[in-house]
């Protein structure tokens, strides 16, 4: 199946059904009075974040979704059928933003979430609801009103605790293959990653976290080279950032410290929170290298240790466990403390209601 992470439909909701004006007709019933019934209200149109779905590709061909119109109200007091609504399954981290105003609509963060994408019409009120003491016989009717329209813009931000960053054939889809179960292409050519691949890390029985690897970035993607920025979405939504580099590169004229310093420059043009994020610096391939130690202090001198590092040989997996336990750690230190911070917050009496009687401005 085609990964597809964004996408554009046209939502319509229904139109609702006209009130009747009636008059009941019935034989030895004289002037039986109204009997118009309300037209049916017109079907919404709703989103449901579905786990079971990690695609937007059942939206890429089907752009316009429309929902029925309520049915019109008749005489006997017959109240016209409402329709029915409908339910667009999408992936949880499904963003939905209104194409005209740039409003975020909503923000499918948990499986099972539904909102509402655009409001069905209200049903017309037939003449029976205009009957009084001194208008017995009303002929006015409501027509129904008519269903929200919207165009919306979708994007999918794949859930994952840390986002793989670095150059085409860094060793990043070399990296999830070693330390998970998923099996994204790899191969000596730049670009094998042509889609975000999300793999399970589980380092016990009960401790596990969700690693993201998204197409690698080169110098200018700002301006359109390579695949761009269009996949560094899916990294929002991270703990952590592991910025992998390749510490040996087969062609002598590139350098390691020009490369990484170039990531950081992308990420920073891109967006500034993302830049400000957690991250971890992992050097690469260093079984490739005569004099690694040599090697990698001389990367460092030049680059900086403000952050933390690692080294690594992903193809063979030197290295690999001991990053995804400090992983694992960190990540378990960040839940506690939010866990911890939601329960304060929890635990906080609520503020007692003022009397009736009080007056702010009085005092």
């Amino acid at each position: 199946m085609k990964f597809i992470d964004e996408s554009r439909i046209e939502v319509i909701a229904g139109n609702g059904g006209n009130g009747a004006a009636s008059f009941r007709r019935e034989k030895y019933i004289a002037k039986g009075g109204p009997d118009g019934g309300d037209g049916g209200n017109g079907g919404s149109i709703f989103a449901v974040a579905d786990r079971n779905i990690n695609t937007l590709v059942d939206y890429r061909f089907t752009k316009i979704h429309r929902a029925k119109n309520g049915e019109s109200g008749r005489g006997s007091d017959c109240y016209g059928k409402g329709a029915d609504d409908i339910y667009l399954r999408m992936p949880v981290g499904t963003v939905i933003t209104d194409e005209m105003s740039g409003e975020q609509i909503a923000d499918l963060a948990k499986d099972g979430e539904v909102t509402l994408l655009a409001q069905g019409g209200k049903g017309g009120l037939g003449n029976l609801h205009f009957k009084s003491s001194t208008n017995r016989t009303p002929r006015q009717c409501t027509p129904g009103e008519e269903g929200q329209r919207r165009e919306l813009r979708l994007e999918l931000k794949v859930l994952a605790d840390v986002g793989l960053l670095g150059m085409p054939n860094a060793g990043k889809s070399t990296f999830i293959r070693s330390v998970s179960a998923a099996r994204p292409k790899v191969a000596d050519y730049p670009f094998t990653t042509l889609h975000p691949n999300l793999g399970v890390v589980r380092v016990s029985s009960e401790k596990s976290f969700v690693i993201a690897d998204i197409p690698g970035l080169i110098e200018g993607a700002a301006e359109g080279h390579g695949l761009g920025h269009q996949f560094l979405r899916h990294l929002a939504r991270t703990r952590l950032l592991l910025h992998i580099v390749d510490i040996a590169p087969t062609h002598e004229g590139i350098d390691p410290v020009h490369e990484a310093r170039a990531i950081l420059n992308e990420l920073k043009k891109y967006d500034e929170a993302l830049y400000e994020k957690p991250r971890w610096l992992v050097l690469n391939k260093v079984d490739l290298l005569e004099n690694p130690q040599e090697k990698i202090d001389a990367f460092l001198k030049e680059f900086g240790k403000d952050t933390r590092y690692f080294i690594i040989s992903a193809i063979n997996g030197d290295g690999c466990k001991e990053l995804t336990y400090a992983i694992m750690d960190y990540i378990s230190e960040i839940v506690a403390k939010e866990n911890a911070e939601a329960d304060q917050q929890a635990s906080k009496p609520a503020a007692p209601a003022a009397p009736e009687s009080y007056n702010p401005a009085a005092n």
